[in-house]
């Protein structure tokens, strides 16, 4: 059986829910998504919910972020320990798993996907104009990305190199 939520007399002030608002024209696109310098891989991506200060809304159960890119880029090939969620929020998303990447649902605005933990995944933006994705991973620490041995070729090739 669920548990209900008690009603409680909680009332945060305007400040402190001032304090937990992620401004979007405040929020500066991180760098540390090391795939993005793959060709074919540029994309910016903001952190909103995650670890501070990269993020500047701290997770308590899931990671969340902004993706942004042109048309036929994508994240490549790549795995969590936890579940991850997309949603298109503009343009078509083809969102792709599996271990060689062979499967693939295609996504409009607002469609939205749910990958088990343990499945490789990645998406690409197949709209003709640049496009934007949320992105969000469960857990309040989901772990290190793993890239499978074709995806960490292809950075290496290109003198990326993948943790």
């Amino acid at each position: 059986m669920s548990a209900t939520a008690p009603i409680t007399d909680a009332n945060p002030t305007v400040e402190e829910m001032e304090a937990r608002v992620a401004r979007f024209n405040a929020l500066r696109p991180t760098c540390d998504y090391v795939d993005a310098s793959i060709p074919g891989c540029e994309r910016t991506t903001w952190r909103v919910i995650g670890t501070p200060p990269a993020a500047p809304l701290e997770a308590e159960g899931f990671h969340l972020n902004i993706v942004c890119c042109e048309p036929g880029k994508s994240a490549p090939l790549h795995n969590h320990l936890t579940q991850e969620v997309f949603v298109a929020l503009s343009g078509r998303w083809e969102i792709f798993w599996g271990p060689a990447g062979e499967r693939h649902v295609v996504l409009g605005p607002w469609d939205t996907i749910a990958i088990p933990a343990g499945v490789s995944r990645g998406f690409r933006n197949i709209s003709d104009r640049l496009a934007y994705l949320l992105g969000m991973a469960s857990g309040r620490d989901p772990g290190n990305i793993n890239w499978p041995a074709e995806v960490r070729a292809a950075a290496a090739a290109a003198g990326v190199h993948l943790p």
